[in-house]
């Protein structure tokens, strides 16, 4: 679903983009670092970055640029829902900062990416991950 939904969205809006227009993957630590309980998961992360570095040269010489975000852990509402008490309580523990974001930590690696000020950035994937490196 994560990769299908992407490359729907992208094949309907690209004949619409003008240049200057801007793509933007959401890609994920875990798709350098996969748990293996997250298989699925990883993997379609992994192919959306990939997916963006390609785009990016595809559709450079329309002037549409492609980039992934690579985040870390963030809290959203299913990471309880989706975890054990425990675990919640440790979450993003384990990343260089010592703490999970907040959504609105990522917000501003979105807007440089679509804004004219990111306007040379084009496939790049960008860690948002607390310190935590990707490769």
């Amino acid at each position: 679903m994560n990769l299908s939904a992407y490359f729907h969205l992208v094949k309907a809006a690209v004949p619409h983009m003008p240049p200057g227009g801007s793509i933007i993957g959401t890609s994920s630590v875990n798709s350098d670092t996969p748990s293996p309980t997250l298989l699925p998961y990883a993997a379609t992360k992994a192919a959306i970055a990939n997916m963006s570095a390609s785009l990016a040269q595809l559709l450079a010489e329309k002037g549409i640029r492609a980039n992934s975000v690579a985040p870390g852990p963030v809290w959203t509402p299913l990471i309880p829902a989706t975890m054990p008490a425990e675990k919640v309580d440790s979450f993003g523990e384990q990343v260089p900062m010592g703490r999970a974001a907040q959504p609105a930590e990522l917000a501003p690696v979105y807007v440089l990416l679509a804004s004219d000020e990111g306007s040379y950035v084009s496939g790049a994937r960008i860690a948002v991950t607390g310190g935590k490196p990707i490769l």
